[in-house]
């Protein structure tokens, strides 16, 4: 009988702490067993193994990332609604290095995946940026390429160590944003004479909510 109180979500929580101690690349069921304190054949009676179980925790950080995006991008728009999304995103890469690593490492496979769903919400945020912008539809689809190249890129590379001083990593971190406000501003067909305030966010530390 499997034991009273563990379930598949249990279990994947379970190996969401894991990850983000050990990195992606060091989960392994054994592991997640010692830490629900039970053996790892257990675990099979919840999850199919350990591609289901990273796939699992996958869903689990995208859908934290959705939930994180919407709290922060929320009542802003244009420079800041993408300064929120860009800290947002950042923010849980750093606390949530394994889960975040697991995003990029499983695909979803149809419309009905939960990890497809949960993908849908983080891309609809990354719309909602797009719109405030006022981009026009046939350039929404290489926007939202380049939004995903940075929010996910710039995260996935940070942690490698390329980009030396905290004062670099923040400053290039800034200049990105600048320069993809400057660019969405310049497609054709967005509406100018719109000018967004100077936030602080523009100088705020990845640790700080925006």
């Amino acid at each position: 009988m499997p034991r009273a109180g563990l379930d598949a979500a249990t279990v994947t929580r379970a190996a969401a702490e894991v990850v983000d101690e050990v990195g992606y690349a060091g989960l392994t069921m054994g592991l997640v067993a010692d830490r629900l304190g039970v053996r790892a054949p257990s675990l099979y009676k919840h999850v199919a193994g350990q591609a289901d179980l990273s796939r699992r925790i996958a869903v689990l950080a995208v859908t934290e990332i959705g939930d994180a995006l919407r709290d922060a991008m929320q009542g802003e728009a244009e420079r800041q609604a993408l300064e929120a999304a860009a800290h947002a995103t950042r923010r849980y890469a750093r606390e949530f290095p394994g889960r975040f690593a697991a995003t990029l490492h499983n695909t979803a496979t149809g419309p009905e995946d939960p990890l497809h769903l949960a993908w849908a919400r983080v891309v609809e945020s990354h719309l909602a940026i797009l719109r405030g912008y006022g981009v026009g539809e046939k350039d929404t689809r290489h926007a939202l390429q380049m939004l995903r190249s940075f929010l996910d890129g710039f995260s996935l590379i940070e942690p490698a160590g390329e980009m030396h001083t905290e004062d670099e990593i923040d400053a290039g971190f800034r200049w990105l944003i600048a320069f993809i406000d400057r660019g969405l501003r310049e497609l054709p067909g967005v509406r100018r004479g719109t000018r967004s305030r100077t936030a602080s966010t523009s100088t705020s530390t990845p640790g700080s909510k925006r």
